[in-house]
């Protein structure tokens, strides 16, 4: 009963980290189940089913933040939909190919992909956005009435979408580690937005992903279901707390987790190779 207790935990703690900065919660789902697996289950859990599982999950995360942040008008829809044009095939190709990287090899490509984005989350407020005038312009006034406007380039959106939905695919997460950085630094979208929109993403990516782990009888429903409720509510939460926070504390506990658990997840991934 404890461990089912510590799965729904794990659904709503990793769903308002991953609604607050766009990520999605895949990025602590997934280590949780490789790192507790044994625990939870009895048995451990394949790595291709840790991601399949938390990319079911994050259908339901990304829809309920999704929902309460188009309530906030702050998801651009017509970047969103663009977005998806290859990060919807790019999910799918990564997903089917996770069955390619097992144990070790797994373990420490994920650790290290985790670290590289801990660094990015402490260095980020230190790199100033680009300057550039991209040939796309973009303005939406959010549910507070501030216009926003930025713009990006549609070969470079398209390019970044279909690396983004590569790595959710692959590794199970949302690919908002990726897109939120991105969206601010290099298309100056406000933080929120990028949030917004990389979550409606991420709903789309994750619907697109799971469909080829489900074939593959690569997801757990049953964990799916007992992670569901706490995926649920925290992406609601967390699309309400980060429209009333800056969230910086918030985003320091997520940066010292990356770290901590990209640490253990390459540590066992170097040992196993």
């Amino acid at each position: 009963m404890l461990e089912w207790i510590l799965i729904l935990l794990t659904g709503l703690v990793a769903s308002i980290f991953g609604s607050i900065v766009g990520l999605g919660g895949g990025i602590i789902i997934v280590p949780v189940l490789l790192l507790l697996g044994a625990q939870l289950t009895g048995e451990p859990i394949l790595e291709a089913t840790a991601v399949g599982t938390s990319l079911a999950v994050l259908i339901v995360t990304a829809l309920a933040s999704s929902r309460t942040y188009a309530k906030q008008r702050k998801v651009d829809f017509r970047s969103a939909w663009l977005l998806f044009i290859t990060s919807g095939p790019g999910a799918m190709i990564g997903s089917a190919l996770t069955s390619k990287f097992q144990g070790g090899a797994f373990q420490l490509s994920f650790g290290i992909f985790m670290l590289l984005m801990a660094l990015l989350l402490i260095f980020r407020d230190r790199i100033k956005p680009a300057s550039r005038n991209w040939p796309i312009t973009r303005k939406l006034t959010d549910g507070s009435g501030v216009e926003h406007e930025y713009g990006y380039s549609l070969p470079l959106l398209l390019s970044i979408g279909l690396l983004v939905g590569l790595v959710s695919g692959l590794f199970g997460i949302g690919g908002g580690s990726l897109f939120v950085p991105v969206m601010v630094l290099l298309f100056r979208f406000p933080p929120h937005v990028a949030t917004a929109t990389s979550m409606f993403v991420i709903f789309l990516s994750a619907i697109s992903g799971s469909f080829v782990h489900g074939f593959m009888g690569e997801i757990d429903w049953l964990l799916v279901l007992a992670l569901a409720p706490g995926a649920w509510l925290g992406g609601k939460a967390g699309a309400w707390i980060a429209s009333r926070m800056s969230g910086s504390t918030i985003l320091w506990v997520l940066r010292i987790t990356l770290l901590v658990l990209s640490v253990r997840l390459i540590w066992q991934g170097v040992a196993q190779l």
